[in-house]
């Protein structure tokens, strides 16, 4: 096989797009000749440490400095953006491994897995919306004619967007996923894209990509690409479900499923943190009736087979845990739930009786009967079941997870803080 420079030559390569992720799941990096990839491999593209969300690191001293090394089995030209290919980065400070790096982090799990034998492949499945801004700044569908009660798989909105779709879809497979459908789904303006399964950071490198060519391709058209979980209250809001299976080599590891999802069930408050990392996503996992009627996203720490009102949905050979919403890092939330299926696997935990109701439907006294919990109803509850849950804190690490915590309370804060146009509606008259 040719040299990796000589194969992006040949490509038509000149730039590279030096890429990390941040703590909040969002893609960051710059822009550097191939003239210096070797540098890019060895030591890293080198950033300012404290202008990272997530780093906790200082504004000077040798380790104010965050090089994202490049991982060469990563790079490849971007469809959409001729000249350029993107090439993944693990965060490294002070020339070792950066313990904050969520790319990092999920290397960390995966090697705990590797100790067991185990890998991970995960499918995930981005939700996402098509919006715009009228003439008034309110946020709307992109498509004024998507006004469908029921939208899901609609026919007549998805080809007004195909262009956008079919562009999306294509660049994805130059890119080298396996694409495997588009849907309409069950919102005005939202829809989905799935690729095929792999290895689990591979999946969530995958992902990135995903989100690097939606948002570039649609601004291009002039629309917003969203994966905001709930940006309007009547209707469903944006899953990232993952899909997954646990191997033992090209052999898979069914027989430890059931401890694994014990261990994801006995997890799931503090893996809410990760997996619905922002205060709106608490507006998706509803408790009781949504203004959006059926919402699709779990609120009860249940399993069941093929129930997808459950938060961990079992199928043959694998399970799709539906607790993820589209706002939520990959590699975070990946490594928190490999923290969790572990505890699960290594305690023998066993799981509870399997549901087969549709949980939907049931009311919140019987739900209490039947002793099934359910999940932190705030961000703020979700981050106190963090604090208290060593082992999917611990996933992160000893930098991250207070960062994290830091963070995310000052989100939650600045929050409460503000008055809605709910609130000065109900009361500014009232009293």
């Amino acid at each position: 096989m040719k040299p990796l420079r000589e194969r992006l030559e040949a490509a038509g390569v000149h730039t590279l797009l030096v890429q990390f992720t941040d703590v909040h799941g969002v893609a960051k990096g710059k822009l550097v000749p191939l003239a210096h990839l070797d540098e890019v491999l060895a030591t890293g593209a080198g950033f300012a440490g404290p202008s990272i969300w997530g780093t906790a690191l200082p504004r000077c001293g040798p380790r104010s400095e965050y090089y994202a090394r490049g991982d060469a089995a990563t790079a490849l030209p971007l469809p959409w953006w001729p000249g350029v290919a993107r090439l993944v980065g693990n965060g490294v400070v002070a020339g070792e491994p950066f313990d904050a790096c969520p790319r990092q982090v999920l290397r960390r799990a995966r090697e705990r897995l590797a100790a067991h034998g185990l890998t991970m492949q995960t499918g995930i499945e981005p939700e996402f919306f098509l919006l715009k801004r009228d003439a008034a700044g309110r946020w709307l569908p992109a498509d004024d004619a998507d006004r469908l009660d029921k939208p899901s798989y609609d026919l007549k909105s998805l080809p007004r967007q195909h262009g956008f779709l079919h562009a999306l879809s294509g660049a994805l497979a130059d890119a080298g996923l396996d694409v495997l459908q588009i849907d309409h789904e069950d919102a005005q303006g939202q829809y989905e894209v799935n690729f095929a399964h792999d290895e689990a950071l591979a999946s969530c490198d995958h992902l990135m990509l995903f989100k690097l060519a939606a948002h570039a391709l649609a601004e291009a058209r002039g629309l917003v690409f969203s994966m905001m979980p709930k940006p309007f209250a009547d209707q469903p809001g944006s899953g990232l479900h993952f899909h997954v299976s646990l191997w033992r080599g090209a052999e898979p590891a069914a027989e430890v499923l059931p401890a694994f999802v014990a261990g994801v069930l006995a997890h799931a408050p503090a893996l809410a943190a990760l997996a619905a990392p922002t205060v709106n996503s608490y507006k998706r996992l509803t408790v009781g009736e949504s203004l959006s009627g059926t919402t699709w996203a779990p609120a009860y720490v249940a399993h069941g087979p093929n129930n997808r009102t459950a938060l961990v949905r079992t199928l043959p050979g694998r399970f799709e845990w539906r607790l993820p919403d589209a706002s939520a890092n990959p590699y975070l939330a990946t490594a928190a739930l490999i923290a969790a299926g572990l505890d699960g696997l290594e305690r023998g935990l066993v799981p509870p009786p399997a549901v087969d109701d549709d949980l939907f439907a049931l009311d919140l006294g019987t739900i209490r009967a039947r002793g099934i919990a359910l999940l932190p109803q705030s961000l703020a509850e979700a981050l106190d079941a963090l604090a208290g849950d060593p082992v999917v804190l611990g996933a992160l690490g000893p930098t991250l997870g207070p960062e994290f915590l830091r963070l995310k309370r000052a989100e939650w804060t600045e929050y409460a803080r503000q008055v809605s146009g709910w609130e000065l509606e109900r009361y500014a008259a009232c009293f």
